[in-house]
């Protein structure tokens, strides 16, 4: 016989309810309560995700050089130069300019509404300034904000992902069997919440033959200098051929490893620009900025100019 049978002996149908079913409406209930209160304040999981990915895309504003150097509380970009070979020199590696940006982790980026750490990093092909690729020059000795940074002196880099209420700090730590960069194996770079001596970084003068001379000079905005984690002595880079896949799509893997070519001179992977804001334009940086032309360019469109009147 199919079914329970009823005290009359006749079997139940299985669209019958036998027990206290009064329970589970109370408890369909209670989850809809539940659901309607964390919707209300913001507190459901994809309303969490949301704000973390709109902090981490929101534009920000670059701080502008009034001076050409870079000052402690600018806030900038740090990026990596594209050097001018072709696509089949660089392969395997990216071409174009990269700069660095926050990197959560996929459970961050799903559970989250703030950067969790430690958090991760990596080089992305966009040059726009945003919540993810911004970061402030901060004073780790007690110099004071505006005071331009130097050659040889210790600052810190703190990325704020966007929010107002959170700061991480730009940090490495020497190679171990547990710590390393997943694809490299070489040095990482990681975000943290503590200052100490592993976020301390140097900027150096990038000709090696004039590095001694420039040594307490103050350092230019949108040139290309070096970046050194001053506890490992090793140089802030970009390898090109290590591609790592995000929440946001397939990006490069930053690591710290000091690249020397035959020269003992640093190759183009430990190359940065700090870019800064355009004081002309809130719309573009100073790396956008149209260079102006040469004296031949001017020449030849005075010519121009006057051979079509």
């Amino acid at each position: 016989m199919n079914g329970r049978a009823s005290l009359s002996g006749k079997p139940y149908s299985a669209g019958v309810r036998i027990a206290n079913w009064n329970e589970d409406t109370y408890l369909e209930e209670d989850l809809l309560k539940d659901f309607l209160y964390k919707r209300e304040k913001g507190e459901l999981l994809i309303q969490k995700s949301k704000r973390l990915k709109n902090n981490l895309l929101k534009q920000m504003q670059l701080s502008v050089s009034k001076d050409g150097f870079v000052h402690f509380g600018d806030t900038v970009m740090l990026l990596s130069p594209e050097n001018n070979k072709s696509p089949t020199e660089n392969y395997p590696a990216a071409c174009g300019n990269l700069t660095l940006a926050v990197n959560p982790d996929d459970i961050t980026v799903h559970t989250s509404e703030s950067l969790q750490v430690p958090c991760g990093l990596s080089a992305v092909k966009s040059v726009n300034p945003v919540g993810r690729n911004a970061f402030r020059i901060l004073s780790v000795e007690g110099n004071s904000m505006g005071e331009p940074i130097r050659f040889g002196q210790n600052f810190g880099l703190g990325a704020t992902g966007g929010f107002t209420d959170q700061m991480l700090y730009l940090a490495s730590d020497h190679k171990s069997f547990m710590r390393f960069a997943k694809k490299s194996y070489l040095q990482q770079v990681f975000l943290t919440d503590e200052l100490s001596y592993l976020t301390c970084w140097q900027a150096t003068f990038l000709d090696p033959q004039l590095r001694l001379e420039y040594e307490g000079f103050p350092v230019p905005a949108n040139t290309k200098v070096l970046i050194t984690h001053c506890h490992t002595n090793r140089g802030l880079a970009v390898p090109r051929n290590y591609w790592i896949r995000s929440y946001f799509g397939k990006e490069y893997e930053v690591i710290c490893h000091t690249y020397l070519d035959s020269h003992k001179a640093e190759e183009d992977k430990n190359y940065w620009i700090i870019v800064t804001a355009n004081p002309s334009d809130d719309g573009i940086t100073m790396f956008d900025r149209p260079k102006p032309p040469s004296e031949e360019t001017r020449e030849r469109e005075k010519n121009e100019l006057y051979a079509g009147t």
